[in-house]
């Protein structure tokens, strides 16, 4: 092991922009957010500190999707295979992607596999629960979850039918709801759901890019059958829908209130994504007001979702702010968040042991 490695593998890990190709538009909001100059079009997705390929019909090429160590020609898959245990200490794998997207028209109707399903079908460990920790929105927002009444699968391949020339009809058999920054939801994996238009979101999920979208189109793209089913014929595919999560209930099911379980000294945690909601991963907010917190939690993905601050570890101090991310090893040194003006910043756990 290099030094320089030794250095990578002790202190908080950095990232090159990496931003993921999608057939619906968006990204306008990444320039407030990451301080860019982004516009809409179609790379409205940062995944953040990622080992995931993205499945797309049109390709980047095969490290799309993957996160590559800033100032650096390693990507972080490599880097966990080759350093497994100075980054996850004795976990097998980290198990969670992270991902900032803004979505700038309604995404398809979907759902997306358990763990069952995936193990059946994709030969994977990983279903795709997730979360969302609203960030910003545009005029209007919305988001979609759970169907708005008890449907049968007859009924809801009808929808699908029309949706080939009436593109509407698979948006109204859900639930509707509009949302602000700072609203947190939990979705659970076989939910009907979509993110609607004017959306800037913070998604933490399962690892893997399994969507089922059965519907002919995403704004004015076409979708392929292979978009739509990835691979699995419609009625398989439909099988990945839970028609029971329907109404209300469905909606108050997702819909999580942040829990204070620290309030000292200026430094603030929340709980948003517990255990308890799933043993995928789990996520607390720290808010700092003129304070320090050391980060006890790693390995870990931390992202900065306001103000800023330094981070500090082995002796170095590194400017953080908004849109900032970086991921803590297992092995890192002791390290410190500090901010004199308010910073508040989010960790994303790995699954529970």
């Amino acid at each position: 092991m290099t030094e320089n490695i030794k250095k990578l593998l002790s202190s908080p890990i950095f990232f090159e922009k990496n931003r993921v190709g999608r057939v619906y538009t968006g990204g306008a909001l990444f320039a407030d957010f990451f301080g860019d100059d982004s516009s809409d079009g179609y790379e409205p997705e940062e995944w953040v500190v990622s080992s995931v390929k993205a499945i797309n019909k049109i390709s980047k090429g095969e490290k799309e999707g993957v996160s590559l160590v800033k100032d650096t020609d390693i990507y972080f898959d490599e880097l966990l295979t080759e350093y497994k245990k100075e980054l996850l200490g004795d976990r097998e794998e980290f198990g969670v992607l992270t991902k900032v997207l803004d979505s700038a028209i309604r995404l398809p109707v979907q759902a997306h596999p358990d763990k069952a399903f995936s193990r059946e079908h994709f030969s994977s460990n990983y279903g795709k629960a997730e979360s969302w920790i609203v960030l910003g929105c545009r005029e209007d927002a919305c988001l979609y979850f759970g169907f708005n009444k008890q449907y049968t699968e007859e009924q809801f391949k009808e929808a699908i039918a029309k949706s080939e020339t009436d593109m509407e009809s698979m948006e109204r058999l859900l639930n509707r709801i509009s949302v602000k920054p700072g609203d947190v939801y939990f979705v659970p994996a076989k939910l009907a759901h979509a993110i609607g238009k004017g959306c800037l979101i913070l998604e933490i999920q399962e690892p893997s890019d399994f969507t089922i979208q059965p519907e002919y189109y995403c704004g004015e793209y076409r979708l392929s059958e292979e978009e739509m089913y990835i691979g699995l014929d419609e009625d398989t595919a439909i099988g990945v829908f839970d028609f029971s999560l329907y109404g209300e209930k469905a909606i108050e099911s997702g819909r999580k209130t942040p829990k204070t379980v620290y309030n000292e000294n200026g430094v603030k945690i929340e709980d948003l994504i517990t255990y308890e909601d799933t043993p995928c991963f789990a996520v607390q907010r720290y808010i700092l007001e003129n304070a320090q917190t050391v980060l006890t939690s790693k390995p870990a993905v931390y992202v900065v979702t306001d103000g800023e601050g330094k981070v500090c570890c082995n002796g170095k101090e590194k400017e953080i702010k908004k849109g900032d991310y970086f991921f803590l090893p297992y092995s890192a040194e002791q390290t410190i968040i500090n901010s004199e003006d308010g910073i508040t910043f989010v960790a994303c756990l790995p699954p529970k042991k």
